[in-house]
């Protein structure tokens, strides 16, 4: 029994290694799993789901096979699929969550996230969240033809890594202090998320007692997964 935990993929097909990879970890660890949960940018862009992208549509077709199968597979949005929506979910068979959700897995409480909400050290970047969160503006956005979306998108990206090349890894980091108060309000003492690609299992305290936050990596020239077993919660890298 064991329930896997994946993020970062950012899909696109200027990188096929990682497509590849993620095909094969669909079509063999992701067989023996009880469920599969993606959190978050499983995709480098969205830009919505009416995309004719091939892509897209044959990562839909994989995942619902997957789910065919009899593995259930969840998502929570991530900062770079944020309109990732119903359709599509529709037709990869996967089931779209909240931003935060509480799992018992095997009799251990974990909370599941994409991350990036906790990283309020970068006042910028949380602002800039908030306004491409609001309804009206997705609604006008997915509104527009998609070449217009394209160079929208494409802006954006390159934007958010200029912006990014200026900051320093701790503001790009997730606060302390912030992990510990949603721990605290959910009352649990198990967290896994991603979105600052620093695959890595950190020990704090939360409720008065021993915590762990579990952070997944980005598949960028490797896989990363989190396995939470009925013993044990482990946090795995695996080669393409």
């Amino acid at each position: 029994m064991a329930t896997l935990f994946i993020a970062d993929l950012h899909l696109h097909t200027e990188e096929p290694a990682i497509t590849a990879g993620f095909l094969r970890f669909l079509r063999g660890e992701a067989r023996s799993a009880d469920a599969l949960y993606i959190l978050g940018d499983l995709f480098e862009a969205w830009i919505g789901d009416d995309s004719p992208e091939p892509l897209n549509r044959e990562i839909a077709k994989e995942i619902k096979a997957l789910v065919d199968s009899g593995v259930p597979c969840f998502f929570i949005h991530g900062n770079r699929d944020f309109l990732l929506g119903k359709r599509f979910a529709r037709e990869s068979g996967m089931t779209l969550l909240p931003e935060e959700q509480c799992l018992d897995l095997y009799g251990r409480k974990v909370l599941i996230m994409h991350g990036d909400t906790l990283c309020t050290d970068d006042p910028g970047y949380l602002a800039f969240r908030a306004k491409v969160h609001q309804p009206w503006l997705q609604t006008l956005f997915l509104a527009l033809p998609l070449f217009i979306r394209r160079r929208i998108a494409a802006k954006m990206r390159d934007d958010s890594k200029n912006a990014n090349s200026h900051k320093s890894m701790e503001i790009m980091d997730v606060n302390a202090h912030a992990v510990v108060e949603v721990m605290e309000k959910h009352q649990l003492q198990w967290l896994i998320h991603g979105h600052t690609h620093r695959p890595a299992v950190h020990e704090l305290t939360a409720n008065e007692k021993p915590a762990f936050r579990v952070v997944l990596g980005a598949w960028h020239s490797e896989g990363s997964m989190v396995k939470v077993t009925t013993n044990n919660v482990e946090l795995i890298a695996f080669p393409f």
